[in-house]
């Protein structure tokens, strides 16, 4: 790929000063404004670009040369690949919920108590923590196909384990099954926007995240619907475990189909990049990238930490609510297992709704910020309202304030990706999804077995309180957040400096946004 003229010579050197910039007239012109600039190279296959602001007569006669125009195309099989990604990321994401959704059918079935089902999908929760740097890492090194394709293995080998425990004395088989699962969801969870970036043009980008995380929410809906029509709770221990292992074959059954079409068809990305952004990335040589630093970089960032926690509040949340629902409608409506499953449904569908709304809004107006404060609040709103309705006897009113809570708390989810990627740009897509998921994964464990033993000591309406506490407390440091929008930044200035409309400059390398400065030209 072409190389920019002015950094032969530095590239052993991560950080570019005006002494060291080469002595051509332009090199002269330009070293002011250039000071500031520190190269932090990415990954191949990622988005990256930089914008510094620099004087207008050090551009005049140079931009031609300085900014390589590298050719880009968006190809029809990027949407392939998002719908088979968003079909694995449904799968696992049933897989999740198949068991706590029908929580006192499966109580009865093993003999376990309320702790042992929600252990059934915290360990999802809890099994993304310790793996998600190393999954990270293998993103970053060897890229989204063996990603994607070991997540898919992994989620198609504890598919056919769960066949084997459908018999009242095998739990530790099915928790086994579950566990495998889990170790999946790590590969997958955290892609929708490194995809996103790789296949999709700046103007779909932000819709093609929202649709990748519709996938997992879609297999989320799946989960709440289905497992209580293909197992009634029936008193016949026999028929029962004939139903469990129908459901489980089902499941096994899509994702080996998945898994096969991950192997065959899934690539790694397309042979021209959607982007200049992306084009950039790819000429930059994957030894000068260092994990360990975009790591510690972004740990350093102060709005993407406060993200995180608002993140993992919001989402933890979400979790809890998914995890426990069953056992909060049974409280207040006894044999309802089946509308519990379609209250879920209803949560997860309109959050679907909203989520692709965000996406598309995002796409045209650019209001991370606004958008991803307002979503928020309404979140509180909801998760208010739905408290307050839930015991009073009508269940017609839990599926409207239900489907409510679930527009924007579920419609959050693609928020935070594409605001994270915004905050932290140029540093990884899958590096900073990744920690805001790990984030939602140690909130949930937590907001689950609290709100659990509330419910049990207490009353659910207490439970629900304990989660509105903590989006208020979410809502208020979203406000907080400072809204350095980098991308856009680069975006913007790369694509005013090929046009010729104001300065700007992309190097072929990583200017860190925040410390862009406009200097004057030395006399």
């Amino acid at each position: 790929m072409p190389q920019n003229n002015t950094l032969k010579g530095n590239h052993a050197n991560s950080e570019l000063s005006g002494e060291e910039w080469p002595r051509s007239k332009a090199a002269k012109n330009l070293a002011p404004g250039l000071a500031s600039l520190q190269w932090s190279p990415g990954p191949l296959g990622r988005a990256i670009s930089v914008g510094s602001r620099l004087d207008v007569e050090a551009l005049q006669g140079d931009r031609a040369e300085l900014v390589p125009q590298h050719e880009t195309k968006l190809y029809h099989r990027r949407w392939f690949m998002l719908f088979l990604f968003s079909a694995v990321s449904a799968s696992n994401a049933f897989m999740w919920l198949q068991y706590g959704i029908i929580s006192n059918i499966f109580m009865r079935f093993y003999n376990i108590d309320s702790l042992a089902i929600d252990w059934l999908s915290m360990i999802y929760l809890l099994t993304y923590i310790p793996l998600i740097l190393p999954v990270l890492w293998l993103l970053d090194n060897r890229g989204i196909r063996d990603v994607v394709l070991v997540g898919s293995a992994f989620n198609c080998i504890g598919a056919w384990i769960k066949i084997g425990s459908a018999s009242p004395s095998l739990f530790p088989i099915t928790f086994l099954g579950q566990f495998v699962c889990s170790v999946a969801t790590v590969f997958v969870l955290g892609i929708p926007s490194y995809l996103a970036s790789v296949w999709f043009g700046e103007k779909e980008v932000s819709t093609a995240c929202s649709i990748g995380v519709l996938g997992n929410q879609l297999g989320i809906a799946i989960g709440f619907l289905v497992p209580p029509i293909l197992v009634p709770n029936v008193d016949d221990m026999d028929e029962l475990a004939h139903h469990i292992s129908i459901m489980f074959y089902i499941t096994a059954g899509v994702a080996t189909l998945l898994f096969i079409l991950v192997v065959f068809v899934f690539q790694e990305r397309p042979k021209l990049p959607p982007t200049q952004a992306q084009a950039t990335a790819r000429s930059i040589p994957s030894e000068q990238y260092s994990y360990t630093a975009s790591i510690l970089r972004l740990l350093r960032n102060r709005p993407f930490i406060l993200l995180i926690i608002t993140y993992g509040l919001n989402v933890g949340c979400f979790y809890a609510v998914g995890t426990l629902l069953n056992r909060m409608i049974i409280d207040h409506y006894p044999g309802e297992e089946v509308n519990a499953g379609r209250i879920g449904l209803t949560i997860v569908i309109a959050g679907m709704v909203g989520s692709l709304i965000c996406g598309i809004w995002l796409d045209r107006t650019k209001t991370y910020k606004q958008t991803t404060l307002a979503v928020y609040f309404m979140s509180l709103v909801g998760m208010i309202v739905y408290a307050a309705t839930l015991s009073l006897g009508h269940l017609w009113v839990v599926f409207i304030t239900a489907g409510a809570l679930g527009f924007f708390m579920t419609g959050y989810l693609p928020l935070g990706f594409e605001f994270a990627v915004e905050l932290t740009y140029p540093e990884s897509e899958g590096t900073s999804s990744g920690l805001l998921n790990c984030s939602a994964q140690v909130f949930g464990i937590i907001f689950t077995i609290c709100q659990g033993k509330i419910i049990d000591r207490f009353s659910t309406l207490a439970g629900n309180i304990f989660l509105c506490v903590f989006l208020l407390i979410g809502t208020i440091m979203t406000g907080l957040i400072k809204s350095d929008l980098r991308r856009q930044n680069a975006n913007m200035l790369a694509k005013a400096a090929a046009e010729g409309q104001m300065p700007g400059q992309d190097y072929g390398a990583t200017a860190l946004i925040s410390q862009q400065q406009t200097i004057p030209a030395q006399a």
